[in-house]
This record gives C-alpha cells, sequence and structure tokens, in this order.
C-alpha cells in the first residue's frame, strides 16, 4: 500500500470513530483510497417504507457517507455544500447496497464527487453527485501525518 493509501485509511477511521449515523445503520467501509470511497449497507426492516422499498432517505444517507469519507481522504476536512440524488431503480429488504464515491473535480477549496449506488447484482439504483468544500483543517499535523501514511 503507498503512503497515500494509509493516509486516506487513517483519515478514514479518524471519522468513522466519530461516525454514530453510519455506524447505527449498519454501513461498513468496504474501501477507501485517495478521492475515492466505497460502502456497503444491507436494507432492514426499519428502512423499509409503505410501497415495500428501502426509502430513498436511506439511499441518499449511503451515497452522503462513502462521499463524506472520499473527500476527507487527504488529510482535509471537508463537509458537503451540495448533494442531489436521482433513482432509477428501487432496493429491497435485504438487500446488500454498495456506494462507490469517485472524485470528478477539483479546484481550490471546492470538489465535485459521483457516487453510483448498486444492489449485489450490479445493478446500479441510484446516481449522486457531491459538492464538496474544504475547510482549511487537517486530521493529523502534517508530521503525524507523514508517520501515518
Amino acid at each position: 500500500m503507498v503512503e497515500s493509501e494509509h493516509l486516506a485509511r487513517a483519515c478514514a477511521e479518524a471519522m468513522w470513530r466519530e461516525d454514530r449515523a453510519s455506524r447505527g445503520l449498519g454501513m461498513e467501509i468496504v474501501e477507501v483510497a485517495p478521492g475515492r470511497a466505497r460502502l456497503a449497507m444491507t436494507v432492514r426492516a426499519e428502512m423499509v417504507n409503505g410501497h415495500g422499498t428501502c426509502h430513498g432517505g436511506f439511499i441518499f444517507l449511503l451515497a452522503d457517507s462513502a462521499f463524506a469519507f472520499a473527500c476527507n481522504s487527504e488529510n482535509e476536512k471537508a463537509v458537503a455544500q451540495h448533494g442531489a440524488i436521482t433513482f432509477l431503480r428501487p432496493a429491497r429488504l435485504g438487500e446488500r447496497l454498495e456506494a462507490n464515491a469517485v472524485r470528478r473535480s477539483e479546484a481550490g477549496r471546492s470538489g465535485i464527487y459521483d457516487v453510483t449506488i448498486r444492489r449485489d447484482d450490479g445493478t446500479a439504483i441510484a446516481e449522486f453527485r457531491g459538492h464538496s468544500r474544504r475547510l482549511g483543517e487537517q486530521f493529523f499535523p502534517a508530521e503525524t501525518a507523514n508517520a501515518a501514511s
């Protein structure tokens, strides 16, 4: 593993410790690398709406969490400044969903990330686009970040 991947993992671990929302919904970090993250979640009974499908808010939350780990993967804290989702297909009780976030663009303190959410069988169920804003803060001081990587 290269230094930047070690640092991305260290940043993810620092965030994960405080992320009660993602952990509380049973999400797991599948992969994290600079500018990328993949998270997974299984649709539970309390996530199903009156149509018998996963409520869109939970799908949005999975996408938003993957986006958060991707845009915080390089020792610079960032927050969402905008997010939008398009739902393509439903997800059902018991299905494992995976959100794959990838940085598309970065300019100054702003970034754009695309997140595709898929079912186990690889079918895309939603597309999310998030805009991030870096805060000018780090997870680790420069000397610690170098040691983490």
